[in-house]
């Protein structure tokens, strides 16, 4: 009952993450180098956000679905963003790595 009313009302996420990974999605951690090597999702890439604008030639295919995350939610929010600005078409906050990881 309570996940329909976030629907109804749209809160909370729809995005089934596990279905795009199949799919071929790019896992993104926009954390630190420091921070992805003491835990990240496997098959993740790393590119901290503070670079990510001079680091888009790694991420060639605008079409992919790509699948930001960090630690919280607030870089990768900030990563979807400048993605989505330089043209990435399929992307979604996964909020931090953790959480992302128990959806996929």
């Amino acid at each position: 009952m309570l996940n329909r009313l976030k629907k109804i009302f749209g809160f909370g996420s729809t995005v089934d993450y596990a279905a795009l990974v199949k799919q071929g999605a790019i896992i993104l951690d926009v954390r630190s180098k420091v921070e992805y090597a003491s835990g990240h999702i496997e098959g993740s890439i790393n590119i901290p956000v503070d670079v990510l604008k001079n680091s888009l030639s790694q991420l060639k295919d605008k079409n992919k679905p790509i699948i930001t995350c960090c630690a919280s939610g607030m870089r990768s929010a900030r990563a979807k963003n400048i993605l989505k600005t330089h043209g990435y078409i399929d992307v979604h906050n996964g909020d931090g790595w953790r959480s992302l990881q128990s959806k996929i």
